[in-house]
């Protein structure tokens, strides 16, 4: 047996299942950039009087919005309390983040991924590998856009499409170098249209979400596997033996859930050996 579980930035691994004759598919993901706020602020938004309690720790949140005018569905994904952005590039002349929190959480922002969702039909073409194409050319955007570093802007400036020029009370936390820039060239205009409209929404059921000087950074292409290793009943692929798994091979959407698909894939093998 033969147990697939590569990551989400396998690049080659896929293409090389392609040329194996291995069963891949393109699979919808979501693209989009990093919020931060600072996160005191949050706390306030959310606990109010009880801010800063110390058995409440920090606020955390989980935002979405699947009314859209331009019928896309936004979304808060991993969302980091007290935690930084991470340069989380895996190609050279590309750039992608991600965001993290330290076990303390003590950092003085917050950030979340906020995301709009795309499927193949934004792609272009039948490519089963067509979606990391879709990933490296925003990625790339992103790596020009930043000169190498991340590019962050304000929300104000991202609401009128321009650079941003200085940066206002938030001071980003980002692991890595960053300049200002302006993020909107890092996105699809369907995704950046629809993640600006977000923020009204937003900001009525977290007061401030939307104020001017937040920060954003891009871009955060990798919420998901944009491909599916197939795989039957029996969690085998179409070569027998081989056990597609986890989040890389399009079965999970973070830590959790790509833990609980390995469970799942031991059990048939188990179950397999055993009759």
């Amino acid at each position: 047996c033969l147990i697939l579980a590569p990551g989400n930035a396998a690049r080659p691994l896929f293409t090389c299942c392609m040329e194996r004759g291995i069963a891949i598919e393109a699979k919808p993901f979501s693209v989009g950039a990093r919020i931060e706020h600072p996160q005191e602020a949050i706390d306030h938004a959310m606990y109010g009087d009880y801010a800063g309690h110390p058995k409440l720790g920090h606020a955390e949140y989980q935002l979405s919005e699947r009314e859209t005018d331009t019928g896309r569905a936004v979304y808060t994904f991993c969302m980091c309390p007290g935690g930084y952005i991470v340069n989380a590039s895996s190609e050279p002349g590309r750039l992608a983040v991600n965001g993290m929190s330290n076990h303390a959480r003590d950092g003085r922002n917050a950030n979340s991924a906020i995301v709009v969702t795309v499927d193949p039909s934004d792609f272009g073409g039948t490519d089963p590998l067509s979606g990391i194409a879709f990933q490296r050319k925003w990625e790339e955007a992103a790596y020009n856009t930043g000169q190498g570093k991340v590019p962050v802007q304000l929300f104000a400036d991202f609401c009128v499409n321009r650079k941003s020029t200085g940066i206002g009370a938030v001071i980003p936390s980002i692991r890595g170098q960053y300049a200002l820039a302006n993020v909107r060239e890092t996105l699809p205009k369907f995704i950046g249209d629809s993640i600006e409209e977000s923020f009204g929404y937003f900001d009525r059921r977290i007061h401030g979400f939307a104020r001017e000087d937040a920060i954003l950074a891009g871009i955060e292409s990798r919420t998901s596997s944009p491909v599916r290793i197939r795989r039957d009943e029996s969690l085998q692929s179409n070569i027998r033996g081989i056990y597609p798994c986890g989040e890389g091979a399009g079965y999970a959407g973070g830590i959790t859930s790509a833990a609980m698909d390995g469970l799942r894939v031991a059990q048939e093998i188990i179950r397999c050996l055993e009759s």
